[in-house]
């Protein structure tokens, strides 16, 4: 490995390093890496290229997210950044890990299930959504709404403890 590829390999290191920072601004409790909302980052010339996908094509917090990543990297003398936008393919709730979601629940929302396995749309009478909820674990939940806090989000009550939640759509 040449000197420019190992510097190359240490700039972008410390530019992961500060995107890991960078919460998403509707679930603070997850950097958008652990979303999966971050999909790269090059070193083109002098400029810094980061690629993210929006967790969907109407996202309202995308700009936010993109000022977030240019000041966080400007502020550690990376003036010089691009954030492109990569729509293909889709973002899915399936790029959340394992942490992540259970970070969710902690957060006090109902992770995602794999969207392989489950459809939270609940246009079918014969599909049934099971969700537990973040606070207690019970599975005595109901849907209350469709949409929660925000449009990816459905919103659900425990039977139990009574406790409102959002559910993360699987997407």
């Amino acid at each position: 490995m040449d000197l420019m590829s190992k510097n190359t390999e240490i700039q972008l290191a410390h530019v992961r390093s500060i995107l890991d920072t960078i919460t998403d601004p509707e679930i603070p409790a997850l950097t958008i890496n652990e979303m999966g909302i971050l999909r790269g980052v090059e070193i083109e010339a002098d400029t810094v290229v980061v690629t993210i996908t929006p967790t969907y094509s109407g996202c309202p917090a995308i700009d936010q997210i993109t000022d977030d990543i240019t000041a966080a990297l400007a502020k550690h003398d990376y003036l010089s950044a691009r954030v492109a936008l990569v729509l293909s393919p889709a973002w899915t709730t399936d790029w959340m890990s394992d942490e992540a979601k259970e970070k969710l629940r902690q957060y006090g929302i109902a992770p995602p299930c794999k969207t392989s396995l489950l459809d939270d749309s609940q246009e079918d009478p014969d599909v049934t959504v099971i969700v537990a909820c973040p606070n207690c674990c019970s599975f005595n939940t109901q849907l209350v709404s469709h949409f929660g806090s925000t449009a990816c989000k459905s919103f659900w009550q425990c039977t139990d403890c009574l406790e409102p939640f959002d559910y993360f759509k699987p997407i």
